[in-house]
């Protein structure tokens, strides 16, 4: 049995205490999803800005939010079965990924019980090594893609250039080795984005 299972509060992360700390919204909705994540094996890190869940050195789910909703993020949810059907495609060009969705902590509470089951499903995915088959495509990074959630112009301005355009953007974002380095660059590169321009224009 895991530590976390017989009492998860000395396996907190103390990046996760000061995020839900400086939370301006959703401070109680990320509250109760983190406890569920607790009660798991999974491991407790902050990344990408956010609490992001582990096993064994590889992410299994993270805790984010938006003006709209929050989240729990499955990286592998397309592998996962949905008996409750609460699992979301977040747009056409995520391949892997999914969400379940909340808009008050009601809905969680009532859940609780089934992303519970979610979230040991998407562990056991994790130990059985499976790994999904990606389409033929470039898979975006999760820094731009967390960018389009929450500046749903800067995705329409994406999606509006040419593909080579778009891959270009994105081999180029994803050449950084350091989550940072990649969200630097897509700052830097935004109002590019957004006036419709390619990567080498002027």
């Amino acid at each position: 049995m895991s530590l976390k299972r017989r009492g998860g509060n000395h396996m907190k992360n103390p990046k996760v205490d000061e995020f839900l700390r400086k939370a301006e919204k959703w401070q109680k909705e990320f509250k109760k999803l983190r406890q569920i994540m607790l009660d798991s094996e999974l491991t407790e890190e902050l990344k990408w800005g956010v609490p992001c869940y582990t096993f064994q050195g590889k992410n299994v789910v993270l805790i984010h939010g938006f003006k709209e909703y929050c989240a729990l993020l499955f990286f592998k949810g397309v592998l996962m079965r949905d008996p409750h059907r609460l699992l979301i495609q977040q747009t056409e060009n995520v391949q892997v990924r999914r969400q379940i969705r909340f808009t008050q902590i009601q809905e969680i509470m009532e859940r609780e019980k089934a992303l519970k089951e979610y979230v040991e499903e998407a562990i056991e995915v994790e130990k059985a090594g499976l790994e999904a088959e990606f389409k033929k495509t470039v898979e975006i990074p999760d820094e731009l893609q967390f960018k389009f959630e929450a500046s749903p112009e800067l995705k329409t301005a994406f999606e509006a250039l040419t593909p080579g355009r778009q891959r270009a953007y994105i081999l180029y974002f994803t050449k950084a080795k350091q989550t940072k380095t990649r969200e630097s660059r897509i700052e830097k590169y935004r109002q590019h984005i957004l006036d419709g321009k390619g990567l080498q224009d002027e």
